[in-house]
Protein backbone atom coordinates (compact mmCIF):
# COMPACT_ATOMS: atom_id res chain seq x y z
CA UNK A 1 0.00 0.00 0.00
CA UNK A 2 1.24 3.69 -0.93
CA UNK A 3 1.31 5.19 1.80
CA UNK A 4 3.11 8.29 0.56
CA UNK A 5 0.70 8.05 -2.11
CA UNK A 6 -3.07 8.16 -0.13
CA UNK A 7 -2.15 9.40 2.87
CA UNK A 8 0.00 12.86 2.66
CA UNK A 9 0.01 14.27 -0.43
CA UNK A 10 -0.29 17.72 0.30
CA UNK A 11 0.27 18.38 -3.40
CA UNK A 12 -0.30 16.43 -6.35
CA UNK A 13 2.05 16.28 -8.94
CA UNK A 14 3.59 13.37 -11.52
CA UNK A 15 5.87 11.32 -10.32
CA UNK A 16 9.42 13.25 -9.13
CA UNK A 17 12.75 12.86 -10.75
CA UNK A 18 14.85 13.98 -7.05
CA UNK A 19 13.69 12.31 -3.63
CA UNK A 20 15.01 13.75 -0.33
CA UNK A 21 14.53 13.04 3.18
CA UNK A 22 15.62 15.99 5.58
CA UNK A 23 16.84 15.02 9.41
CA UNK A 24 19.06 17.51 11.47
CA UNK A 25 21.63 14.93 10.68
CA UNK A 26 21.04 15.87 6.80
CA UNK A 27 19.61 15.17 3.86
CA UNK A 28 19.25 11.62 2.08
CA UNK A 29 18.53 11.41 -1.39
CA UNK A 30 17.42 9.69 -4.55
CA UNK A 31 18.40 10.21 -8.13
CA UNK A 32 17.38 7.37 -10.75
CA UNK A 33 17.17 4.74 -7.51
CA UNK A 34 20.40 5.60 -6.68
CA UNK A 35 20.73 6.97 -3.20
CA UNK A 36 23.17 8.50 -0.90
CA UNK A 37 23.65 10.67 2.32
CA UNK A 38 25.17 14.41 2.51
CA UNK A 39 25.72 15.34 5.68
CA UNK A 40 24.97 19.02 7.60
CA UNK A 41 27.26 20.82 9.46
CA UNK A 42 26.11 21.14 12.94
CA UNK A 43 23.34 23.67 13.49
CA UNK A 44 21.77 23.76 10.31
CA UNK A 45 18.48 22.53 11.09
CA UNK A 46 16.95 21.74 14.47
CA UNK A 47 13.64 20.03 13.94
CA UNK A 48 10.66 21.80 16.06
CA UNK A 49 6.75 21.80 14.83
CA UNK A 50 5.99 25.82 15.59
CA UNK A 51 9.17 27.22 14.73
CA UNK A 52 11.66 27.64 11.24
CA UNK A 53 13.75 24.65 10.86
CA UNK A 54 16.06 25.99 8.76
CA UNK A 55 18.62 27.52 10.94
CA UNK A 56 20.93 27.59 7.98
CA UNK A 57 19.53 28.03 5.22
CA UNK A 58 22.61 28.99 2.70
CA UNK A 59 24.19 25.37 4.12
CA UNK A 60 21.32 23.49 3.37
CA UNK A 61 21.27 24.75 -0.18
CA UNK A 62 24.86 24.14 -0.63
CA UNK A 63 23.99 20.92 0.36
CA UNK A 64 21.37 20.67 -1.87
CA UNK A 65 23.51 21.88 -4.95
CA UNK A 66 26.22 19.40 -4.48
CA UNK A 67 23.52 16.51 -4.84
CA UNK A 68 22.16 17.82 -7.71
CA UNK A 69 25.57 18.60 -9.43
CA UNK A 70 24.25 17.20 -12.68
CA UNK A 71 22.65 20.89 -13.29
CA UNK A 72 19.37 22.32 -12.16
CA UNK A 73 19.99 25.81 -13.51
CA UNK A 74 17.40 25.32 -16.27
CA UNK A 75 14.84 27.48 -16.24
CA UNK A 76 12.10 24.75 -15.61
CA UNK A 77 12.45 23.74 -11.74
CA UNK A 78 12.89 19.79 -11.68
CA UNK A 79 9.90 17.91 -9.42
CA UNK A 80 10.91 16.52 -6.25
CA UNK A 81 9.32 15.03 -3.68
CA UNK A 82 10.55 16.23 0.21
CA UNK A 83 10.54 14.07 3.23
CA UNK A 84 10.56 15.98 6.37
CA UNK A 85 11.50 15.05 9.70
CA UNK A 86 8.22 13.34 11.83
CA UNK A 87 8.96 15.99 14.60
CA UNK A 88 8.12 18.70 12.11
CA UNK A 89 4.80 17.40 11.52
CA UNK A 90 1.57 15.95 13.97
CA UNK A 91 -0.07 13.16 12.46
CA UNK A 92 -3.28 12.83 14.31
CA UNK A 93 -5.52 9.21 14.51
CA UNK A 94 -8.92 10.30 14.70
CA UNK A 95 -12.73 8.83 14.98
CA UNK A 96 -15.91 9.80 13.84
CA UNK A 97 -19.39 7.88 14.16
CA UNK A 98 -20.25 9.24 10.86
CA UNK A 99 -18.02 11.80 8.17
CA UNK A 100 -19.31 13.75 5.85
CA UNK A 101 -19.16 12.67 1.81
CA UNK A 102 -18.63 16.20 0.96
CA UNK A 103 -14.74 17.37 1.11
CA UNK A 104 -15.20 20.77 2.35
CA UNK A 105 -17.28 19.42 5.25
CA UNK A 106 -14.51 16.98 5.87
CA UNK A 107 -11.93 19.28 5.61
CA UNK A 108 -14.00 21.56 8.21
CA UNK A 109 -14.54 18.53 10.60
CA UNK A 110 -10.96 17.91 10.14
CA UNK A 111 -9.76 20.85 11.17
CA UNK A 112 -11.84 21.40 14.04
CA UNK A 113 -10.73 18.21 15.61
CA UNK A 114 -6.94 18.79 15.20
CA UNK A 115 -6.89 22.35 16.67
CA UNK A 116 -7.06 21.46 20.21
CA UNK A 117 -4.25 18.91 19.74
CA UNK A 118 -1.26 21.27 17.79
CA UNK A 119 1.17 23.64 19.28
CA UNK A 120 0.17 25.88 16.63
CA UNK A 121 -3.06 27.78 15.18
CA UNK A 122 -4.79 25.71 12.81
CA UNK A 123 -5.59 29.09 10.76
CA UNK A 124 -2.12 28.59 9.63
CA UNK A 125 -1.41 25.14 9.19
CA UNK A 126 -1.81 23.05 6.01
CA UNK A 127 -4.10 20.10 6.36
CA UNK A 128 -3.79 16.44 4.73
CA UNK A 129 -6.18 13.41 5.95
CA UNK A 130 -6.76 9.90 4.50
CA UNK A 131 -9.96 8.04 5.29
CA UNK A 132 -8.71 4.64 6.71
CA UNK A 133 -10.40 1.44 4.93
CA UNK A 134 -12.78 0.22 7.49
CA UNK A 135 -11.84 -3.14 9.21
CA UNK A 136 -13.33 -5.13 12.33
CA UNK A 137 -10.56 -5.20 14.79
CA UNK A 138 -11.75 -4.25 18.29
CA UNK A 139 -14.51 -2.31 20.88
CA UNK A 140 -14.25 0.56 18.37
CA UNK A 141 -15.05 -1.63 14.88
CA UNK A 142 -18.02 0.41 13.45
CA UNK A 143 -16.13 3.64 13.48
CA UNK A 144 -14.92 5.59 11.27
CA UNK A 145 -10.98 6.34 11.35
CA UNK A 146 -9.15 9.17 9.89
CA UNK A 147 -5.80 9.81 9.77
CA UNK A 148 -4.53 13.06 9.79
CA UNK A 149 -1.62 15.09 8.85
CA UNK A 150 -0.67 19.08 10.16
CA UNK A 151 2.03 21.07 9.53
CA UNK A 152 2.48 24.91 10.44
CA UNK A 153 2.46 26.93 6.79
CA UNK A 154 5.47 28.54 8.35
CA UNK A 155 7.38 25.15 8.36
CA UNK A 156 6.18 23.74 5.39
CA UNK A 157 7.27 26.85 3.67
CA UNK A 158 10.77 27.18 4.35
CA UNK A 159 11.13 23.94 3.35
CA UNK A 160 9.33 24.32 -0.19
CA UNK A 161 10.98 27.89 -0.46
CA UNK A 162 14.58 25.86 -0.21
CA UNK A 163 13.94 24.27 -2.95
CA UNK A 164 12.59 26.02 -4.89
CA UNK A 165 15.81 28.60 -4.52
CA UNK A 166 18.01 24.99 -5.33
CA UNK A 167 15.92 24.49 -8.37
CA UNK A 168 13.20 21.95 -7.44
CA UNK A 169 9.50 22.40 -7.08
CA UNK A 170 8.54 20.22 -4.33
CA UNK A 171 5.68 18.63 -5.68
CA UNK A 172 4.68 15.49 -3.06
CA UNK A 173 5.64 16.28 0.37
CA UNK A 174 5.28 13.70 3.32
CA UNK A 175 6.70 12.60 6.61
CA UNK A 176 9.29 9.82 7.36
CA UNK A 177 7.95 7.53 9.36
CA UNK A 178 4.12 7.51 7.53
CA UNK A 179 6.44 7.02 4.09
CA UNK A 180 8.51 4.08 6.08
CA UNK A 181 5.01 2.56 6.64
CA UNK A 182 5.67 0.96 2.85
CA UNK A 183 8.12 -1.02 4.16
CA UNK A 184 6.00 -3.21 6.35
CA UNK A 185 5.14 -6.44 5.25
CA UNK A 186 1.63 -7.37 5.78
CA UNK A 187 1.09 -9.76 8.00
CA UNK A 188 -2.47 -10.56 10.60
CA UNK A 189 -2.01 -9.38 13.80
CA UNK A 190 -0.94 -6.06 14.99
CA UNK A 191 2.54 -4.55 14.69
CA UNK A 192 4.30 -1.76 16.33
CA UNK A 193 6.89 0.17 14.12
CA UNK A 194 9.60 2.17 16.43
CA UNK A 195 11.38 4.66 14.37
CA UNK A 196 14.41 6.79 16.59
CA UNK A 197 15.64 9.20 14.79
CA UNK A 198 18.11 11.74 16.59
CA UNK A 199 16.13 12.24 20.06
CA UNK A 200 12.94 12.16 18.02
CA UNK A 201 10.93 8.57 18.86
CA UNK A 202 7.93 7.88 16.45
CA UNK A 203 5.72 4.81 16.96
CA UNK A 204 2.94 3.57 15.03
CA UNK A 205 0.50 0.62 15.97
CA UNK A 206 -0.74 -0.55 12.84
CA UNK A 207 -3.65 -3.44 12.69
CA UNK A 208 -5.27 -5.06 9.17
CA UNK A 209 -3.18 -2.24 6.99
CA UNK A 210 -4.94 0.65 8.92
CA UNK A 211 -2.96 2.94 11.20
CA UNK A 212 -4.63 2.63 14.84
CA UNK A 213 -1.91 4.76 16.90
CA UNK A 214 0.97 7.46 15.95
CA UNK A 215 3.33 9.21 18.11
CA UNK A 216 6.17 11.50 17.87
CA UNK A 217 7.76 12.16 21.15
CA UNK A 218 11.12 14.44 21.63
CA UNK A 219 13.19 12.81 24.13
CA UNK A 220 15.71 14.51 26.14
CA UNK A 221 18.48 11.87 25.88
CA UNK A 222 17.18 9.10 23.72
CA UNK A 223 18.30 7.34 26.26
CA UNK A 224 16.92 2.94 26.70
CA UNK A 225 14.93 4.52 29.69
CA UNK A 226 13.21 6.87 27.55
CA UNK A 227 12.71 4.93 25.11
CA UNK A 228 11.26 2.09 26.87
CA UNK A 229 8.87 4.85 28.69
CA UNK A 230 7.35 5.23 25.25
CA UNK A 231 7.20 1.39 24.27
CA UNK A 232 5.16 -0.27 27.24
CA UNK A 233 2.61 2.09 26.93
CA UNK A 234 1.97 1.69 23.87
CA UNK A 235 2.17 -2.19 24.31
CA UNK A 236 -0.95 -1.38 27.02
CA UNK A 237 -2.58 0.32 24.80
CA UNK A 238 -2.83 -2.20 22.22
CA UNK A 239 -3.87 -5.01 24.51
CA UNK A 240 -6.30 -2.75 26.32
CA UNK A 241 -7.86 -1.04 23.01
CA UNK A 242 -7.51 -3.43 20.71
CA UNK A 243 -8.38 -6.76 23.10
CA UNK A 244 -5.29 -8.40 21.43
CA UNK A 245 -1.04 -8.11 21.65
CA UNK A 246 1.46 -7.09 19.57
CA UNK A 247 2.56 -9.58 16.91
CA UNK A 248 5.48 -7.70 15.67
CA UNK A 249 7.85 -4.84 16.63
CA UNK A 250 9.98 -3.57 13.83
CA UNK A 251 12.33 -0.88 14.64
CA UNK A 252 14.61 1.36 13.21
CA UNK A 253 16.89 3.33 14.70
CA UNK A 254 16.94 1.36 17.84
CA UNK A 255 18.85 -1.26 18.96
CA UNK A 256 17.51 -4.45 19.15
CA UNK A 257 18.87 -5.84 22.28
CA UNK A 258 16.70 -2.62 23.98
CA UNK A 259 13.49 -3.61 21.54
CA UNK A 260 13.39 -7.12 22.85
CA UNK A 261 13.18 -5.93 26.54
CA UNK A 262 9.21 -4.76 25.67
CA UNK A 263 7.83 -8.31 24.76
CA UNK A 264 9.67 -10.16 27.13
CA UNK A 265 7.93 -7.79 29.81
CA UNK A 266 4.51 -7.75 28.85
CA UNK A 267 4.04 -9.83 25.45
CA UNK A 268 6.43 -12.15 25.65
CA UNK A 269 5.11 -13.84 22.00
CA UNK A 270 6.33 -10.75 20.06
CA UNK A 271 8.17 -10.81 17.40
CA UNK A 272 11.21 -8.34 17.44
CA UNK A 273 12.82 -7.29 14.16
CA UNK A 274 15.36 -4.96 12.06
CA UNK A 275 12.82 -2.71 9.77
CA UNK A 276 13.94 -3.92 6.21
CA UNK A 277 14.21 -2.60 2.56
CA UNK A 278 15.40 -4.06 -0.94
CA UNK A 279 16.82 -0.74 -1.93
CA UNK A 280 19.48 -0.59 1.40
CA UNK A 281 19.35 -1.03 5.17
CA UNK A 282 16.70 1.30 6.34
CA UNK A 283 18.36 3.91 9.16
CA UNK A 284 17.69 7.03 11.26
CA UNK A 285 17.59 9.08 8.15
CA UNK A 286 16.59 7.49 5.36
CA UNK A 287 13.92 5.24 6.41
CA UNK A 288 11.20 7.56 4.78
CA UNK A 289 13.15 7.59 1.21
CA UNK A 290 13.60 3.88 0.81
CA UNK A 291 9.60 3.58 2.17
CA UNK A 292 8.78 6.19 -0.76
CA UNK A 293 10.86 4.28 -2.91
CA UNK A 294 9.25 0.65 -2.02
CA UNK A 295 5.43 2.76 -2.64
CA UNK A 296 6.65 4.44 -5.98
CA UNK A 297 7.09 0.14 -7.11
CA UNK A 298 4.20 -0.98 -5.71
Amino acid sequence: MAWWNQITRLVSDPPPSHLFELSEAGIAFAQAKETGFEAFEPGTLAVSPTEDNLLRADAAAAAIARIAADGTGGRKRKPAAVILPDYAARVSVLDFDSFPAAEPEQSALVRFRVKKTIPFDIESAAVSYYVQPHASHGANSKRIEVLAVTVALEVIARYEALFRSTGFHPGVVTTSALAALNLLNQGEGVAVLAKLSGRALTVSVIANNTVKLFRCVALEEASEDEILAVLNPTFAYVEDELTEPVRRLIVCGIPLEIAARVPKKSQPACEVEPLRSRFGAPGPFNAGLLGYLEGAES
